[in-house]
């Protein structure tokens, strides 16, 4: 007797849609990738600055989660059937050798994205899956035994749908058709416009650890921070933005922040400084190398607090001196918009995980209809924590059909 394959159709080819077909079972399917766009795995392509943060090494599921603003409760039973340890052997055992750099951060060691791209297109391709691409979606219709995708190119009809479009309007409101909930999808990673004299001609600037509170919210951050042409913006800002995204929108992005540069507490601050001053009076307070910050952004301050530079430290007023402590430890700013990070827009919305069997991603609401990727209401901060979501939900994609008789 002749066993005629199930037809499977993912609809989005991006890092979850590939990554499910990569490990999908070709004797039991024939699978077709339907792709809106020219190419492939455009995310994939550019992330990391093109060179693929492909998962991040924390072995841990538990603690793994606390890097998800959304989500974290859900992926803890998905971390534990694939982590990023299983990533890393998955494109090692694939001729890409990986690398953790020191930040934890995973990259192959090609610092290359088409490395990632490459073998998750061998995968697919020796499997004689079919990669479409400029296939637009316009509709799927669920009929009793199977679906009809729509497009313009002509229909397609699917025993089995995955669904990992990303998270773009069209997208959502597709599948809302189709009966799921929405969460309002709003920005998440993105850095923050400031118009601040002390950041003026500044861009490029770094600091390695720096701290930013928004008062207001009683939240703070802290890791490396950059000083760019529109404000700031960096891992310790990109962390705030995720995981206060959804009230960052209710404010518009009008709010102040207060950063300590330096991550010292001004009393300590002032002591180093009283310190240096009684050790080296004579010394200019422009030549002056008291705390770890570029001498550009150093007489920037100096600039900002009205101190002449060629002024002897033995001379600094008490005043002056606080005014140096309040720019380095506690400078507020007004924040008055944000930015996209890169073009590495992660967005807080999509699916309503209530609606989700988190053992095998398939829908609650629809029978042989898988969710994962972006299009979840699932983001993470910077770091390869989202593109390790993707990789962990289409494998329990994955799993869970191959393992269907």
């Amino acid at each position: 007797m002749d066993f005629k394959k199930k037809k499977i159709i993912i609809i989005g080819g991006g890092a979850s849609g590939f990554f499910a077909a990569a490990n999908l079972d070709e004797d039991k399917y024939d699978v077709s990738i339907l792709e809106q766009n020219s190419d492939v795995l455009q995310k994939v392509k550019i992330s990391g600055g093109g060179r693929c943060n492909v998962t991040h090494a924390c072995f841990d599921p538990r603690e793994l989660t606390s890097f998800y603003p959304r989500g974290s409760k859900e992926l803890l039973s998905v971390f534990t059937k694939f982590q990023p340890g299983d990533t890393m052997e998955w494109f090692e055992s694939r001729n890409v050798p990986l690398k953790i750099e020191k930040d934890n951060r995973v990259f192959p060691v090609s610092d290359s994205s088409q490395s990632i791209i490459n073998a998750m297109t061998k995968e697919v391709l020796g499997k004689k899956f079919e990669i479409k691409t400029q296939i637009s979606v316009s509709e799927i219709i669920n009929q009793d035994n199977n679906y009809l995708v729509k497009t313009k190119q002509g229909d397609f009809l699917a025993d089995i749908i995955i669904y990992c479009t990303g998270s773009a309007p069209k997208s959502l409101k597709m599948i809302e058709k189709l009966g799921h909930k929405m969460i309002e999808p709003v920005p998440s990673l993105f850095t923050f416009n400031i118009k601040d004299d002390l950041l003026k001609d500044l861009p490029g600037t770094s600091f390695e650890n720096a701290e930013i509170q928004i008062p207001s919210l009683k939240t703070a951050e802290s890791g490396p921070l950059l000083i760019t042409h529109w404000g700031l913006s960096g891992p310790a800002v990109l962390k705030i933005s995720a995981w206060e995204a959804r009230t960052l929108a209710e404010l518009k992005y009008q709010f102040e922040i207060e950063v300590n540069f330096i991550s010292i507490p001004i009393s300590e601050a002032e002591n180093l400084l009283k310190t240096f001053k009684t050790q080296n009076p004579k010394k200019s307070i422009g030549q002056s190398k008291i705390f770890n910050v570029t001498n550009r952004f150093w007489n920037k301050v100096l600039e900002t607090c009205n101190i002449n530079p060629e002024k002897q430290i033995a001379n600094i007023s008490a005043k002056e001196l606080n005014a140096i402590l309040e720019a380095l430890c506690r400078k507020k700013m007004q924040v008055t918009g944000k930015s996209i990070y890169k073009d590495e827009f992660v967005t807080a919305g999509g699916v309503d995980l209530r609606e989700l069997d988190f053992k095998n991603m398939e829908s609650k609401l629809l029978p042989n209809f898988y969710i994962c990727g972006e299009v979840l209401n699932i983001d993470a901060i910077t770091g390869g924590f989202n593109f390790q979501a993707c990789w962990s939900e289409a494998w329990l994609i994955s799993q869970k059909l191959n393992t269907n008789s």
